[in-house]
């Protein structure tokens, strides 16, 4: 028996990783994060912030996700991670200036960002080929048989391991209320999370549409270079400005 491609596991390591942001997001607004930076003490219209949070993630979601599969021949919708993030981003960024909110609002979701990533790859690694999230073929020893044969590199648990890693650097962090990591965390996790993607891209049988790189390596470029001008604009300390 293989655990390869069984039905509905995708959608219970999704419920998993939901479980895991909540639980994370609980731990750091409650234990690690002082008041002053929460988003709750700094925006209005909570509801409005988490409704054009959650639009913006799910259309990036969509539009990236279904083009990069039509532009690699594969005609069915996609999902996908770094484009949902770049659409939370657009769509927040949007609705702080539209409200005049100044400052980072996302140090509280740092944390439980890296913690969905770190948890969902593995419905992404489970789901098999039928995913469209597996490696290129590999000699190397950690290949992986999806079920054609192929020994592949695992590149789902390369970008699970990699954001436990910023995860636990995050918590630790945060813990010690550095005010570096307190003012650019959500940056910093971006940023990560844009550079390791990247990486990984290219293990991956992608179309490509700009020399050797594919959609999302364009996407993880933007997010790279959001994350840079935030850090160098938000300096070396949180504030509420």
């Amino acid at each position: 028996m293989t655990w390869f491609g069984l039905p509905l596991i995708h959608a219970v390591f999704d419920v998993l990783a939901w479980l895991a942001s909540m639980a994370v997001f609980w731990f750091t607004t409650r234990k690690l994060l002082p008041p002053e930076v929460l988003p709750a003490s700094r925006v209005p219209y909570p509801g409005a912030y988490a409704m054009a949070a959650g639009m913006g993630a799910l259309s990036g979601a969509m539009l990236f996700g279904t083009a990069n599969t039509l532009l690699s021949g594969v005609h069915a919708l996609g999902f996908s991670m770094v484009g949902g993030i770049a659409g939370a981003i657009a769509s927040i960024e949007l609705f702080k200036r539209i409200v005049g909110v100044k400052g980072s609002t996302g140090i509280a979701f740092a944390a439980p960002f890296c913690a969905t990533v770190a948890v969902g790859r593995w419905g992404c690694f489970f789901s098999g080929l039928a995913d469209f999230t597996y490696g290129t073929p590999t000699s190397l020893p950690w290949g992986v048989d999806f079920g054609d044969g192929l020994a592949r590199h695992p590149v789902q648990l390369y970008e699970s391991f990699a954001m436990l890693a910023m995860l636990l650097v995050l918590l630790h962090r945060l813990r010690a209320r550095d005010p570096f990591w307190l003012a650019n965390g959500f940056y910093l996790a971006v940023g990560w999370y844009a550079v390791q993607r990247f990486a990984w891209e290219f293990l991956k049988p992608y179309a490509t549409v700009l020399g050797p790189l594919n959609l999302f390596q364009l996407v993880c470029l933007g997010l790279l270079v959001y994350a840079g001008a935030m850090i160098r604009k938000r300096g070396r300390a949180w504030t509420a400005a």
